[in-house]
């Protein structure tokens, strides 16, 4: 649709007027990163995200939904994912009571093609992603790493095309072409049939002052200089993760978190003890916490409180 005088361009538009949208819902993407998602919406192709936990590829979607005011459809991906918990399933019950109902007033026939009917049908997330009317859906298939190695071949016909296929019911094509987007944590390496199906795009962390950015727009009650600190002090504890032996440095929703609890705690300045008091918020492993030894914990202090 053209856009009305005066008002913001389409996110569609342009890659920035799509940057533009993405951070007025507080996402803040680069500009590698919203080419990528430019292109997925242009050319109407599946996007593959790839990259450590907590980088903000779930929040991607979310603010991508919101920015193009489509519905946001999930479906989170655990080991043993089948069809019936990602496409459909039927409503045995009330498919019993329908053959109950008519039993002996219709031929067998009939009474099977009555049983197999949309109405019957209960739309898990891929069913739902293709059948939500205009404007559509954003399809986020999250964690698709988790899922196997069956799953992601049940995927391949959704992905090229745009469609599922229920025996009962024959081919189903989008109303309106679902923008979906996988993503990885890479535990394991994904098919190659996959990957080709889909553009790629590897989300690093954001450097500092992208993530300073992030802060001040989500946590802004937070002071500038505890903002600043926050965003130094996050950095250089990820540089430093490798060398200290931490099993996962803390991502970005993290850091985001940390801020409102420092808020809470009106925090004005990051100090050894309210580090260490809330260093629980930062990593999720006891030996993680426990390798943030006073030596480590004073050097990153001292680099976030540097100019």
């Amino acid at each position: 649709m053209p856009d009305t005088p005066g008002s913001p361009p389409a996110p569609s538009a342009s890659i920035a007027a799509l940057a533009a949208a993405l951070e007025a819902e507080g996402y803040f993407a680069d500009h590698r990163l919203a080419t990528a998602v430019f292109l997925a919406l242009r050319l109407q192709r599946p996007l593959l995200l790839e990259g450590e936990p907590g980088v903000g590829k779930t929040e991607l979607a979310k603010a991508l939904a919101r920015a193009l005011g489509r519905t946001l459809v999930r479906l989170q991906c655990f080991d043993g994912l089948e069809q019936q918990d990602a496409l459909y399933e039927w409503d045995y019950t009330a498919q019993l009571l329908h053959v109950r109902a008519t039993e002996g007033s219709a031929p067998p026939d009939l009474l099977e093609r009555g049983v197999y009917q949309p109405r019957y049908l209960i739309r898990r997330p891929l069913l739902e992603a293709l059948q939500t009317p205009a404007p559509g859906a954003v399809l986020l298939i999250d964690e698709i790493d988790r899922a196997d190695e069956p799953f992601e071949a049940f995927l391949l016909e959704y992905l090229g095309e745009y469609q599922v296929s229920i025996p009962q019911l024959g081919t189903i094509r989008a109303d309106t072409t679902p923008v979906t987007l996988l993503t990885s944590n890479r535990t394991r390496e994904l098919n190659d049939a996959i990957k080709r199906r889909c553009l790629y795009h590897w989300l690093d962390y954001p450097d500092r002052d992208r993530e300073r950015a992030i802060l001040r727009a989500l946590v802004p009650e937070a002071p500038q200089q505890l903002a600043d600190q926050v965003s130094r002090f996050v950095a250089q504890l990820r540089q430093a993760a490798g060398a200290a032996g931490f099993e996962r440095a803390p991502g970005v929703a993290e850091a985001i978190e940390w801020a409102r609890a420092l808020v809470a705690l009106d925090t004005l300045e990051l100090d050894p003890e309210v580090v260490l008091d809330t260093a629980g918020i930062l990593f999720k492993q006891r030996e993680d916490l426990a390798a943030l030894d006073t030596p480590l914990l004073a050097d990153l202090l001292q680099a976030a409180r540097e100019p």
